[in-house]
């Protein structure tokens, strides 16, 4: 390794900027890209070809239309011929200490019988099924059975509450649940049956609701309960795979919404798995012999895409883990990797910065020497975390792949493509779109901005896997994500282009501060906090002010050893103003012991806002620990009262 910032292999040569490569197949794609779209769902297994690779009617996209496949089929039956047959499909691993491993035959066999399950219970195809399971094999089983009937998944994390499930089975009109007894969280056993039966009072359309036994616990079974165990092992190992036309939806995953309501974003058949199997093929250079270890929970879309359906397609063996990262010790990962051989490692810097907390020497303890490729998703990376990731879990020798997509995206559209070339790394940029898309930056107003300045990322070209509209709303699909830009997907991230043409994501629009007239994204202050040495952790919000509009409030995570002082606070004030400059400079600072996060990992900054200024918090149900919020509240109102 001659320079560890950039990951340069002796045996590599690393193109300057974006690769020779990359850039040509860019350049064809601009010639014609419905020749390039066909060519890449050449590598989907079709029961019938498209008769038009691009239908466009704005902002509605059909792609590969009157092409007919199955996601099911293309993820099982067409390795069963292969030697992969007998290959593990899944690794599972149980917070419990609990392993199971799964051949792709026996994959195929479980996922058959329940589908005809499925048939036997009246399911047909367009039919929903809601999926509440916590991270067990069952999971993806219950979704490749849908998509082989038909039926269309809608799989609800498990760590949301009954009202979750009431609003999003009442608006799929759901059939099915499929549940299980419980699910276990920090050693703690989360009661999934007894939310569900609350939740059902509620959602006239389901029929029936079927459990998988996890935990064992003594639950109350209802005349519209079965096990999971008792429908399925009577079932014959094969179901015919139906014909899904490309547009038809596949699932309804809901989403967030402003207004509260959440949003259910609907992916489809051909254009989403097209689009699934060549980002997983250019950013993950997919081989055989990999093991691929995506952390993700499935509940959500990165699980829909790179745990379930992206790596099977490509027929690698995936581990799935139940757990946390660091219940009951902070080195589950570590321990995952070492006992499995994995190669390919996805995680959050979330998840990172945690690990970073700690220090080096438990990474250290493990042999992570298997590993070939780092990657991050969910949000930027900061660069610190990113050099601590690449110098010390992958010991300067992975390359490290950045990505940036959304829910409604469907797959990668932001990343280095080491499954093409290698090229130069820049730490906390994502790099360059994949081939065929299209990003650009403009300003309030819609238009397109200079490199190295602040703006709005969009999309200006209809790309395979977008959403295809959300859930029987076309009219709030269009105001969201098409009335802000003319003629742009409107992805609500604030971003810039530098000059050697690199993206770098700045957080979320809302989350930008507004500071003296200078709009400074939460992400590019909390990169500054966490390059302190003593910061593990930082998130930033504001707080109303009359003169500058708003101050910035900053809360911090020390690092293992290091005390909270007054001292280190106008410390950490005088370097960020140094870093990044006299307007960042925070107007208060408090040190905590955790930041309040979602289950899956994301900063709840908008509760840590609503405290600062002394609003009513909102739904904190999908919390990881609800004591952060608590904590962080104690101190503000014990600090408050001395000002």
């Amino acid at each position: 390794m001659n320079d560890p910032q950039f990951g340069k292999d002796e045996n590599q040569e690393i193109i300057s900027l974006e690769g020779s490569k990359i850039k040509k197949i860019k350049d064809e794609v601009q010639k014609n890209p419905n020749q390039f779209w066909s060519d890449c769902a050449k590598n989907l297994v079709w029961f019938k070809e498209w008769e038009q690779v691009l239908d466009w009617k704005y902002p509605f996209a059909k792609w590969f239309r009157g092409g007919k496949l199955n996601a099911a089929y293309n993820c099982l039956d067409k390795h069963l011929t292969t030697n992969k047959k007998n290959q593990a499909a899944i690794i599972w691993e149980g917070e419990d200490g609990k392993s199971v491993t799964i051949t792709y035959s026996q994959l195929f066999r479980r996922v058959n019988q329940l589908a005809n399950a499925f048939k036997k219970m009246g399911i047909e195809k367009g039919d929903r099924i809601t999926i509440y399971l916590p991270m067990i094999p069952e999971l993806p089983i219950s979704m490749l059975a849908c998509a082989r009937i038909g039926a269309i998944h809608s799989v609800i994390f498990s760590g949301f509450s009954s009202q979750s499930i009431i609003d999003r089975v009442n608006d799929a009109k759901s059939k099915i649940i499929v549940t299980a007894d419980g699910g276990y969280r920090r050693g703690k056993i989360v009661p999934l049956k007894r939310i569900v039966d609350e939740a059902v009072k509620h959602t006239p359309s389901i029929e029936k609701v079927i459990v998988v036994k996890r935990t064992y616990e003594d639950i109350i079974t209802g005349e519209n309960d079965v096990w999971y165990e008792n429908i399925v092992n009577r079932e014959s190992s094969f179901c015919p795979s139906e014909w899904m036309e490309s547009n038809d939806p596949l699932f309804i995953l809901y989403t967030s919404g402003t207004t509260g309501k959440p949003k259910g974003v609907v992916h489809g058949n051909g254009g989403y798995l097209t689009h699934l199997y060549n980002s997983a093929k250019w950013v993950f250079n997919f081989d055989p012999t990999d093991i691929f270890f995506c952390t993700a929970d499935i509940g959500w879309i990165t699980g829909h895409s790179y745990v379930v359906y992206a790596p099977l397609m490509h027929g690698v063996t995936e581990v799935i883990y139940e757990g946390a990262p660091d219940f009951p010790s902070p080195d589950q990962y570590w321990k995952i990797v070492e006992k499995n051989g994995v190669t390919i490692l996805y995680t959050t810097p979330t998840a990172l910065r945690s690990y970073m907390r700690y220090g080096n020497e438990i990474p250290n303890s493990y042999d992570l020497s298997s590993l070939r490729l780092l990657g991050t998703v969910g949000e930027p990376i900061n660069p610190e975390v990113w050099k601590w990731y690449f110098n010390v879990i992958g010991k300067n020798n992975c390359p490290i792949i950045d990505t940036w997509w959304q829910t409604e995206t469907g797959g990668i559209m932001i990343s280095m493509c080491p499954g093409i070339e290698n090229i130069k790394m820049k730490p906390g940029s994502g790099s360059f779109s994949l081939p065929g898309i299209e990003i650009e930056i403009v300003d309030d107003k819609g238009s397109r901005i200079k490199d190295d300045k602040k703006g709005y990322l969009t999309i200006k070209k209809p790309w395979p896997g977008m959403l295809l509209s959300l859930w029987n709303n076309n009219e709030r699909y269009k105001k969201t994500y098409w009335e802000k830009v003319d003629n742009s997907f409107f992805a609500g991230d604030f971003a810039y282009i530098d000059k050697d043409k690199y993206i770098w994501i700045l957080g979320r629009a809302d989350d930008v501060l507004k500071v003296s007239g200078h709009r400074l994204g939460t992400i590019e202050l909390e990169s500054a906090f966490v390059s302190h040495p003593s910061i593990s952790e930082a998130a930033v919000t504001s707080r109303s002010d009359e003169i500058k509009g708003e101050t910035i409030i900053a809360f911090l995570v020390l690092k293992k050893g290091i005390e909270s002082s007054q001292h280190l606070s106008i410390e950490v004030n005088e370097y960020i103003k140094r870093t990044i400059g006299p307007i960042a400079s925070a107007e208060k600072i408090f040190f905590v012991n955790k930041l309040p996060k979602t289950r899956s990992g994301k900063i709840m900054r908008r509760l840590l806002k609503s405290i600062v200024n002394k609003e009513t918090i909102g739904d904190i149900s999908t919390l990881e620990d609800e004591a952060s919020i608590e904590e962080i509240t104690h101190e503000l109102d014990a600090i408050n009262k001395q000002i």
